[in-house]
């Protein structure tokens, strides 16, 4: 019963990974990474990017889908 509930968690994440490099590829995340509240710094010899809105917004889906497939699955 584990077993097949763990493959049906793998081929999903698979496909989502999937789908995601094709968005990523074809210039639908353009703006992931240059939103409000990233901080971006350039000196002289220096370059800082912290990605602090666009992490924030990745935690906040990866634990909405984690918590639903813990639910359906769980």
């Amino acid at each position: 019963m584990f077993g097949s509930s763990l493959v049906i968690v793998a081929v999903v994440a698979g496909v989502g990974l999937a789908l995601l490099g094709l968005l990523a590829f074809g210039g639908r995340l353009s703006k992931f990474g240059r939103l409000p509240g990233d901080v971006r710094y350039s000196g002289r010899n220096t370059r800082v990017f912290i990605p602090v809105t666009s992490m924030l917004l990745l935690s906040i889906v990866l634990s909405v889908l984690l918590t639903l497939l813990g639910w359906l699955f769980g």
